[in-house]
């Protein structure tokens, strides 16, 4: 019961996510072109939003849902790594024309090619498990 609070919350996102388009190859495809700026508001947006929540988190000291205290470490600044890891991410959601979370919602709308893009993406991950421990981190 606890998890379904969780499944409706994804199925009302996946909803707004396809009502704004945002889970569309054609906006997408505008946003790498810079022909659109639809796309670049969305994801603006989100980032707004998720800094004032982990700014309040902080502020507010709040618990999760098991009632333990939510601990944000700080994260490494390696300008490199995060150029590398974000334009790895930003070549495959180019290829695929969908980010991960989208993913999903494209085979959810009958869009069945991203079974293919969600197997490549899993044994991606795979892969990287195998590798994990020589990659300099």
């Amino acid at each position: 019961m606890k998890s379904l609070k969780f499944l409706l919350t994804g199925i009302f996102f996946g909803i707004v996510l396809v009502k704004s388009e945002a889970v569309s190859w054609y906006r997408i495809y505008e946003m790498f072109q810079f022909q659109s700026f639809h796309m670049y508001g969305i994801i603006g947006s989100a980032v707004v939003v998720g800094i004032i929540g982990v700014w309040l988190i902080k502020r507010s000291k709040l618990n999760s849902i098991e009632g333990q205290p939510i601990v944000l470490p700080p994260k490494d600044r390696s300008i490199a790594r995060y150029l590398i890891g974000g334009t790895i991410f930003g070549l495959g959601w180019a290829l695929a024309g969908a980010c991960p979370g989208p993913m999903y919602i494209l085979v959810g709308t009958g869009v069945l090619s991203m079974l293919l893009v969600i197997a490549g993406a899993i044994l991606g991950t795979f892969f990287y498990g195998l590798i994990k421990d020589r990659l300099p981190h």
